[in-house]
């Protein structure tokens, strides 16, 4: 009976896809719950009659019937942000949703690196381009049951985005507002550095809290106090601070190395009186991987658990608000 469902839920129109609540198929009869809201009376009809339409001629279905529901949970966003480039924190924010997704919560990610969108790589979705309804875009699947939109999926690899503040403002607000279905978190990868399009996050989506990542070094934690600093200044809590490339294991001798050094993300925590969510280590396997779209985080490996015991914690800060 699962795969007959599965098959199903494959024929849905995206925009039905997005917004199934749940699809049972008993005695001929297929029954779907499907999320509505926001959705005007001419919508709907018209959501229904694809729905029907869709489903039925398919294998085992004798009758379609839709309940639609207008309930629909507040949708937490949570930033993922640093203060300089290159230190890992588009990797971290993949990782993250991914984990979280693992453990059974409905999470989508958006890509707000608008000038240098790096997410459809990481998640495997380069090239696909999102559908749209009338008022809004449908995130792109990702292999790892993700939902989520980028710039990335918006224009032409490798092609330049030159555009001024206001512009990517209001892009990054098309990401952000899209059509999320049933998701409950929405992990957003920013830029680095403090500029337009963190100012926009703040004023106009005012996320739930952030995620802080940092490498050890001084000159990175510098810059890292100065994006926690903007989020407390715009009333957003910081969950806490992950040191990434911290100590490197040889693979021939096994020996630890740490070219950026280490703890220094761990000392500022206690000493700014902030959460540790724990350290990345500088590992060859999570570069190759995250640059071939299989991120860590979607297998049981050594690698993927440091970012699942980060998720959990993370999720842990959710669940007590």
């Amino acid at each position: 009976m699962s795969d007959a469902v599965e098959a199903l839920k494959a024929l849905l129109p995206p925009l039905a896809a997005s917004r199934l609540q749940s699809l049972k198929l008993a005695d001929g009869t297929a029954t779907l719950v499907l999320d509505v809201a926001g959705l005007d009376r001419l919508e709907r009809d018209r959501l229904e009659i694809a729905v029907k339409d869709a489903l039925r001629t398919a294998p085992g279905v004798a009758e379609v019937r839709v309940a639609m529901t207008a309930e629909k949970k507040a949708l937490k966003l949570i930033a993922v942000g640093s203060g300089k480039g290159g230190v890992g924190k588009s990797t971290l924010s993949a990782n993250l949703a991914v984990a979280m997704a693992r453990m059974g919560r409905k999470v989508g990610l958006v890509d707000a690196d608008i000038y240098g969108p790096s997410q459809p790589r990481l998640l495997a979705t380069e090239g696909r381009k999102p559908q749209a309804t009338e008022k809004k875009l449908i995130p792109v699947a990702s292999p790892w049951g993700v939902p989520m939109l980028s710039m990335g999926h918006l224009v032409e690899p490798g092609q330049a985005i030159a555009w001024r503040g206001p512009m990517a403002g209001n892009a990054l607000g098309q990401l952000i507002d899209a059509e999320w279905g049933d998701a409950e978190i929405l992990v957003i990868d920013l830029p680095p550095g403090t500029g337009d399009v963190q100012l926009t996050m703040l004023q106009r989506h005012k996320p739930a809290g952030a995620v802080i990542v940092s490498t050890p070094q001084d000159l990175a934690l510098m810059d890292a106090t100065r994006a926690m600093q903007l989020f407390e200044t715009g009333g957003v809590p910081v969950i806490g601070l992950v040191e990434n490339m911290a100590g490197y294991e040889c693979p021939h001798c096994g020996e630890i190395s740490d070219p950026f050094g280490t703890g220094g993300v761990e000392a500022a925590a206690g000493v700014m009186g902030q959460t540790f969510l724990g350290r990345i280590p500088l590992d060859l396997s999570i570069r190759i991987e995250s640059d071939a779209g299989n991120p860590p985080a979607a297998s049981d490996s050594p690698q993927g658990e440091v970012f699942a015991a980060i998720a959990r914690r993370v999720l842990t800060w959710i669940d007590n608000r």
